[in-house]
């Protein structure tokens, strides 16, 4: 996890603009570099490096002496750079995985580049032998990546959105700045000047497909068939490998743990592999709550059975009200329930960053998305059309899940990793019959549950444990973060305000006060941006007004029996 930013074709200082490089400072705490690009006076790179591999070389942009034509900044991982090297005899000069890149495009050009890193990463590559450059990001958007270009060539790249919108530039109007999209890259003709003209953009990964870097995986191949025993013993193969990838770190590996089904399984697995590689440090585990909340005390049973040293942070609902505002900041979303859950996850990775020495964090994103975890799906009309909704949430991911993850993460220098959305597993999982993957019986996500069933990984109870949403269950079941939160918000905004809702916000004009309260704080800093949230996130098939999940009628039947 780090902070990338260039600027091709500046008009303004070089001087003056990188100032703007340094909102982005929280992604990379342990390091700095500002450097212009040789014969290209007007073009520059900033970098904030959180060092997780190769601590001695590995400041961006990185630059080794076979090709000193390239430049390259990336935030990152890639976890099969070693068995590339190894298949396509590659001599690395650093230990950095990223240098990969470097070498695959050299030989292969961009589009095998981007279709054989297995990992996830946003990247920023200048050829200046050719004049070309490369902008790239990973399947499902799980490393951030914005970029502002103007009608006269100037193009700005940033990990971070807040890193872009207060640039100066010789225009009238103000610049559109736009998120990446994921699974894409874009290429670019670089001018003498240092303005840049795109060329094309290309979508090189389709979920369903096996990725390109499946064939120099050293994963065994996987059973034939679909028969239920088969796809359960391959779907245990692929989870298993891809939390053993990413163990790949030179810092603290913890996991959060909320005591539901996906973080569980991964912070279970972690102990797993931790053990037989004879990790010199225990497994820290992280759950956040009030004293009687579900999470709490689910993850403290998890934590026994696994025996992970466990870091209970109590949730103060006080301090959640009043880091709202800094979240938002830091999310640059107003969606309802990405900011809701994303307090806990701020708070908690507040904790983490004061109080411990753990600096790559396992999580379960994309679980929900990938599993049809989320409770909406019972009522989905068809097999068919539940699978369709899965591959929406995972294509809107960067929207939402990972977007949360990753900003209330990197706002305290923490690396976020996420095995769920290994390229080989959500490939293989979407390539199963639709109807082996609707709830059954009542229960979401229940080929995930039964692949695990004679692991012991998880307490029994835990492993069939109902959907709880993080921003319900990190509080009583009694009284919930999101009634706390209507209570605090009901004394910020005023019926007749609601009412002009439309006429203040005529994109996305938000329907409840809370969502009234959020896009005031998101105009505050981030003015005339609300075109980076297209729409809000909302579950289907259902008449529901409010994405929590305790207002439906499926939750609220589970906790009256």
């Amino acid at each position: 996890m780090c902070g990338i930013w260039a600027l091709f074709g500046s008009d303004e200082c070089l001087s003056v603009q990188c100032l703007s490089a340094m909102k982005i400072a929280h992604r990379g705490p342990d390091a700095f570099r500002f450097e212009n690009v040789n014969g290209f006076t007007n073009c520059c790179f900033g970098f904030h490096r959180l060092a997780i591999v190769d601590q001695l070389y590995g400041m961006q942009p990185l630059r080794v002496k076979k090709f000193p034509y390239l430049w390259l900044c990336y935030n990152g991982e890639i976890y099969n750079f070693k068995q590339l090297e190894k298949n396509f005899g590659f001599e690395y000069q650093t230990l950095v995985d990223g240098e990969v890149i470097l070498h695959l495009y050299s030989e292969h050009g961009i589009e095998k580049t981007a279709a054989l890193l297995d990992g996830v990463f946003a990247f920023i590559l200048l050829d200046t032998a050719n004049r070309k450059v490369y902008l790239g990001r990973d399947s499902y958007g799980v490393r951030p990546l914005f970029r502002l270009l103007t009608d006269d060539g100037f193009l700005a790249v940033c990990s971070e959105a807040k890193g872009l919108i207060d640039l100066k530039h010789s225009m009238t109007s103000c610049p559109k700045v736009d998120p990446f999209p994921p699974g894409h890259y874009e290429v670019f003709d670089l001018k003498p000047s240092g303005k840049v003209t795109s060329v094309e953009v290309i979508k090189f990964h389709n979920f369903r497909d096996e990725p390109l870097h499946a064939a120099y995986d050293t994963l065994d191949k996987l059973q034939p068939g679909t028969d239920r025993e088969t796809v359960k013993r391959n779907i245990c193969c692929l989870f298993e490998n891809a939390v053993r990838k990413r163990l790949m770190a030179h810092r603290r590996i913890g996991c959060l743990l909320s005591g539901g089904l996906d973080s569980s399984l991964v912070a279970a697995t972690l102990i797993k592999l931790i053990k037989e590689r004879n990790m010199h440090y225990p497994l820290q585990t992280f759950a956040v709550g009030t004293e009687d909340s579900p999470d709490l005390l689910a993850a403290r049973k998890v934590a026994l059975h696994i025996g992970s040293e466990h870091h209970e942070i109590m949730f103060d609902p006080e301090e959640g009200i009043q880091a709202v505002d800094e979240v938002i900041f830091s999310l640059e979303t107003y969606d309802i329930t990405t900011v809701r859950a994303s307090v806990g996850m701020y708070l908690i990775s507040k904790y983490i960053r004061k109080k411990t020495d753990s600096v790559v964090i396992f999580s379960g994103e994309g679980s929900d998305e990938l599993t049809q975890g989320y409770i909406y799906f019972h009522k989905a009309p068809s097999a068919e059309e539940a699978a369709e909704d899965s591959e929406r949430l995972l294509r809107e991911l960067y929207l939402f899940d990972v977007l949360r993850a990753d900003r209330t993460t990197a706002a305290h220098g923490l690396e976020l990793r996420v095995p769920f959305l290994d390229h080989r597993l959500t490939a293989y999982y979407l390539s199963l019959p639709p109807e082996l993957r609707i709830p059954k019986n009542g229960i979401e996500k229940y080929l995930l549950r039964e692949s695990f069933e004679d692991s012991n990984l998880l307490p029994k109870d835990v492993l069939w444990r109902p959907k709880e949403a993080f921003s319900d269950g990190l509080t009583s079941v009694k009284k919930s973060w999101f009634s706390m939160l209507q209570e605090h918000i009901e004394q910020q905004v005023d019926n007749i305000v609601l009412e002009k809702a439309a006429e203040n916000f005529p994109f996305n004009p938000p329907k409840t006060k809370e969502g009234y309260f959020y896009r005031q704080i998101f105009e505050k800093y981030y003015p005339g941006r609300a075109g980076w949230l297209t729409h809000y996130w909302m579950p289907r098939w259902i008449s529901a007004t409010d994405p929590s999940a305790r207002t439906l009628k499926h939750y609220k039947s589970d906790t009256n029996e």
